[in-house]
């Protein structure tokens, strides 16, 4: 449904059943699913691409140039999954030519506020809680949490079905299956809970609980810890994806906390 006080460029392409609100800015080069709904003072800008049954709130904008001196006005997007949620005021910028897009997932949550920067690849059923702020190229995987008001370092990984707290300094990668809390940011535990309800089995909660035992608890450097989690852990999929993860970090992942109070 258009409404005649939004603003919608003729090169749109716009499925029949989106509703848009009054007061909307859509550009050129848009494409927008069908289900969705555009809130009031909601600004698509050029190059987004929106998929199905998504809600983007008012005031809302997508898609505008990344805040990167290098960008030189290149064809790039913003790419966003199905059934997603976008709250007021949050902002998602599109790519450069470092990655060309930037990608949020299906059926996540982005609270009011939320800032996603340039070349983000943001997975499924990701929530980012009121006022997170996400730097360029960082790379969120599948059913991580992160709580309000945390500051995400540009190329910092964050695992799948991680749980960050709220108000953290992100500056380091953040291995799968983990809770990350505390000043300065480090394991605080798996995220036992998150898993459970996610359909986890004990067992294989308690195979991830072993890896980061030895990780994080065992006074060994990761390169050791690593080699003895793959010659006394049995093979699964979570033990060979913390190995692969830790293994291709860039920026190191953070510490336990025991570490931490050891160099304090």
């Amino acid at each position: 449904m258009k409404q005649p006080l939004a603003y919608i460029h003729p090169e749109a392409k716009i499925a029949p059943n989106v509703v848009i609100d009054p007061f909307v800015t859509i550009d050129k080069n848009v494409v927008i699913g069908e289900g969705t709904r555009i809130g009031s003072n909601a600004t698509i800008l050029e190059g987004t691409r929106i998929g199905k049954n998504c809600n983007i709130f008012p005031g809302a904008v997508i898609g505008a140039i990344p805040q990167d001196l290098k960008f030189v006005g290149e064809e790039t997007t913003v790419e966003i999954g199905d059934n997603t949620t976008v709250r007021e005021f949050a902002t998602i910028n599109r790519g450069t030519k470092a990655r060309g897009k930037t990608v949020v997932g299906s059926n996540c949550l982005l609270m009011a506020y939320v800032h996603v920067a340039h070349d983000c690849i943001i997975g499924n059923n990701v929530i980012l809680v009121n006022s997170v702020q996400v730097a360029g190229e960082v790379v969120i995987n599948d059913f991580a949490i992160v709580g309000g008001l945390s500051a995400i370092h540009q190329f910092v990984h964050i695992g799948a079905h991680v749980m960050v707290s709220g108000g953290s300094l992100v500056s380091k990668d953040i291995p799968p299956y983990v809770k990350a809390g505390r000043d300065p940011l480090s394991y605080v535990g798996v995220n036992s809970i998150g898993l459970r309800r996610r359909s986890f089995t004990n067992e294989q909660i308690r195979d991830i609980q072993d890896c980061y035992r030895m990780l994080f608890q065992s006074k060994m450097n990761n390169s050791d810890a690593l080699v003895r989690i793959e010659a006394e852990l049995p093979a699964s999929k979570e033990r060979d994806e913390i190995i692969l993860f830790v293994k291709n970090s860039q920026r190191g992942i953070i510490k336990g906390y025991g570490a931490v109070k050891q160099e304090e």
